[in-house]
C-alpha cells in the first residue's frame, strides 16, 4: 500500500471531508503510537507501512512507561486538543489500517507488549480472564 492509498482508506473509513483531515489523524496518531512500541515489532511494524507512515512512526522516542490504551487516546486528545471522543475516532480509523497492514502474527505480537485497551483501538475484542 502506498502513503496515498493508505491516507484515502482513511479518509474514506473515518468520514473525513477531506484527505488533509486523514492526513492529520494518520500523522497524529502514529506520532504518539511510536511512542508506545518498542522492541523487534517497533522494526517490524514501521517496515510494513508505506514510507512516509513509517518516518512518522519511527522519528518518536519511545516512553519509558507504556500507558492503558485510553490514556494513550487521553494524552494525544491533549497533545492535539481534540476531545477525547473524536481523538478515539481518529485513533481507531487509523489503528484498523494499521493493523491490516500488520497482519495477524504481528498485531498479536504488538498487543501482547503492550498494556490493557489497545486491542479495540486496532478493531480487536479485548478479552481478559476472570481474577
Amino acid at each position: 500500500m502506498t502513503f496515498e492509498q493508505m491516507l484515502e482508506r482513511v479518509r474514506y473509513e473515518g468520514a473525513y471531508t477531506t484527505r488533509a483531515q486523514a492526513e492529520q489523524a494518520v500523522s497524529a496518531v502514529l506520532a504518539a503510537f511510536g511512542r508506545q512500541l518498542t522492541g523487534e515489532e517497533r522494526v517490524e511494524l514501521a517496515a510494513r507501512l508505506p514510507h512516509e507512515a513509517a518516518v512518522t512512526f519511527t522519528s518518536q522516542v519511545p516512553a519509558t512507561e507504556p500507558v492503558t490504551g485510553w490514556a494513550f487516546v487521553k494524552d494525544l486528545a491533549t497533545r492535539t486538543g481534540g476531545s477525547p471522543a473524536t481523538t478515539r475516532w481518529d485513533t481507531g480509523t487509523v489503528l484498523r489500517i494499521v493493523a491490516q497492514l500488520a497482519g495477524e502474527d504481528l498485531l498479536s505480537r504488538i498487543l501482547a507488549q503492550l498494556p490493557s485497551g489497545y486491542a479495540l483501538l486496532f478493531g480487536r475484542a479485548e478479552l481478559t480472564q476472570a481474577a
